[in-house]
């Protein structure tokens, strides 16, 4: 039996007019880092995102890194994170020797709860110890619930990390995310929403911090006729050749927004009859990218309220019967309080007894969302969801019937 063609989780998403902006970087002889194509991508994403400076960098994770050099994170600083998130969120800031702890999502929007981060504020006012940074992450293209937890911050005098590395397009309350925290995170990995193989952007309304995240990004050099360093910095900017690719591709997010979410719309529409699966909510004043679809299956280890008839089939059987059909998908992010590396740190649930982020991870699973699927290929996918369920079920019934004991 022929494999039929795989199916990818974000595969990227050419238009064409990449390879223009391209050529006119080898036209012009700009293939190394800098450029005019580096310059105009910095200045477009900080017109789009409503901020006044932009950084164009080799990764989000580089961004990241800069956000914790320029709040002067170090040995021993404590710091709140999302845990519904990818290790990239923290690492850099793991690696600045910070002290990690760990906020849970709220069910309303998958993100950061207000509930649970007030009731580590108030931790942490008792022992006289604030966090010198809170690091908020837009999972799957939502904004986080904003206002509130920027109020809290505030209040305290903290500042926020925006982590928009999967929210580019999207909105909060009618404004683009990535212009929200003192600093803010795009990233332009391959699987994202635009991309440029490779990259990130570091924002911020701060153009001093900016113009010093700069310096500290281009290995750090002092304006001298050599090669002189008052401090060391990194080899952290994008080049030209991928701005190009990034800027062109910045002319179509709209249409790849729209089409992710009909995508999402198309899913919900097909399966979201099938009692015990639940999509992602989207909340009243968010309007998400639908970078990735995601969905729950309740089972009878779910959190309240449960389906008159839990499903029988779990995330990891429908994940590994989608591989069979060559079909990529994944498992939600696993959070940040259940990594190894993490076992020992704090963590504040959105509620006492109710660890909302755990549960999303158990019950949840991404399907293939690019915003170049092809309708085939999505009925493609529908049908095996479908068939998962079915098969994965009537197997579980066989064997309990074939279990039960003979009456006499």
């Amino acid at each position: 039996m022929t494999q039929q063609e795989r199916i990818y989780l974000s595969p990227p998403h050419m238009s064409g007019d990449e390879i223009k902006m391209v050529e006119e970087a080898f036209a012009t002889n700009w293939i190394a880092p800098l450029g005019p194509h580096v310059e105009a991508f910095e200045r477009e994403t900080a017109r789009f995102a409503g901020v006044e400076a932009a950084l164009a960098l080799a990764s989000g994770t580089a961004a990241l890194h800069l956000s914790a050099e320029l709040l002067n994170i170090g040995r021993g600083d404590l710091i709140l994170c999302s845990s519904l998130t990818f290790a990239a969120t923290i690492a850099p800031f793991y690696h600045k020797g910070a002290e990690c702890a760990f906020v849970d999502a709220e069910p309303e929007s998958w993100n950061m709860s207000p509930k649970a981060l007030e009731a580590a504020f108030a931790d942490c006012a008792r022992a006289g110890r604030l966090p010198r940074a809170v690091i908020i992450v837009n999972l799957y293209g939502q904004s986080c619930d904003m206002d509130p937890i920027l109020e809290l911050c505030a209040r305290h005098g903290v500042p926020v990390v925006e982590d928009a590395a999967e929210s580019l397009g999207s909105l909060y309350k009618g404004k683009r995310t990535g212009g929200f925290g003192r600093f803010s995170v795009f990233s332009y990995n391959g699987n994202k929403i635009v991309t440029t193989s490779g990259g990130g952007m570091l924002l911020s309304d701060d153009a001093e911090a900016i113009a010093r995240a700069r310096f500290l990004s281009t290995q750090a050099r002092d304006p001298a006729p050599w090669y002189q360093h008052s401090t060391l910095g990194w080899n952290y900017r994008l080049s030209n050749v991928l701005a190009g690719i990034g800027r062109a591709q910045m002319l179509h997010l709209e249409e790849r927004v729209a089409a992710r979410r009909r995508i999402f719309d198309r899913y919900a529409a097909e399966l979201g009859g099938i009692e015990g699966l639940t999509f992602m909510p989207e909340p009243g004043w968010s309007l998400s990218n639908r970078w990735l679809t995601t969905l729950t299956f309740q089972n009878p280890l779910s959190e309240k309220p449960l389906a008159k008839k839990p499903l029988a089939v779990s995330p990891a059987e429908v994940l590994d019967h989608l591989a069979g059909l060559n079909i990529e998908a994944r498992p939600v992010w696993k959070p940040m309080h259940l990594q190894p590396v993490f076992e020992k740190a704090r963590y504040y649930p959105h509620e006492e007894g109710r660890d909302v982020s755990a549960d999303l991870f158990n019950r949840g699973l991404c399907l293939p969302s690019g915003s170049g699927m092809t309708d085939a290929q999505q009925t493609r996918v529908i049908g095996a969801v479908k068939e998962a369920l079915a098969k994965e079920a009537l197997a579980k019934e066989a064997l309990m019937k074939a279990r039960a004991p003979k009456s006499l």
